[in-house]
This record gives C-alpha cells, structure tokens and sequence, in this order.
C-alpha cells in the first residue's frame, strides 16, 4: 500500500462519497456516477482517475463505456494502520474521563 496515494484520495470529500456510493450501490458506470454529482464529467473522471491510481476502484471497460467499482483491500490495509492510534487516543479519552470523574460537582 502507498499510504499517501491512499490518503490524498480520501482528503476529498467528492472522492468519499464516489466510494461511498459504490459502497453502497455496487458497480456503476461512470455516467450514472456523474449524474449524482453537480460538476461536469472530465472532472468528475480526474476524481476516479485518482481513486483508481491509489488502488482504491477499478476501472472495467464495456463497449463504450466505464464501470467503475469499489476495490477495499486499501482501505483495510489503512485500517490495519491506524489500529494503534485508535488504541493510544482511546487510552488516552479513557484517562481523561477518570480524570473528569474525580472532579468535584459544582
């Protein structure tokens, strides 16, 4: 996994939610995707493009047109990442709330 392709990809919120509907919808071409959103097509095909390149869709051409899925296993990898941080900050919340309560009411 490239961690900074992966990231860069998920710093925009129209890219998360390409992810999230094909989460959530399966497969699509890219027209229909384009339909969902207020932008034109080239632009909408630059966010796949990035998508694709971090590993996170595939593309499948079918005559004419793109078919554009949803690819996980990157997003697993990021998981498996950002398992000890989770673990260290709900450590660390956890010890903050001893903290607030010992305080005394007011």
């Amino acid at each position: 996994m490239s961690e900074p392709d992966v990231f860069a990809a998920l710093a925009n919120p129209t890219r998360r939610e390409l992810l999230r509907l094909l989460r959530e919808e399966g497969e699509q071409p890219v027209q229909r995707l384009a339909d969902r959103f207020d932008m034109r097509r080239p632009s909408l095909s630059e966010h796949l493009r990035v998508l694709r390149d971090a590993g996170l869709v595939t593309e499948q051409p079918v005559g004419r047109q793109r078919f554009y899925a949803l690819r996980p296993e990157p997003l697993r990898e990021l998981a498996d990442w950002l398992t000890p941080y989770e673990r260290f900050w709900r450590s660390r919340l956890a010890g903050l709330r001893e903290v607030l309560d010992e305080l005394p009411d007011e």
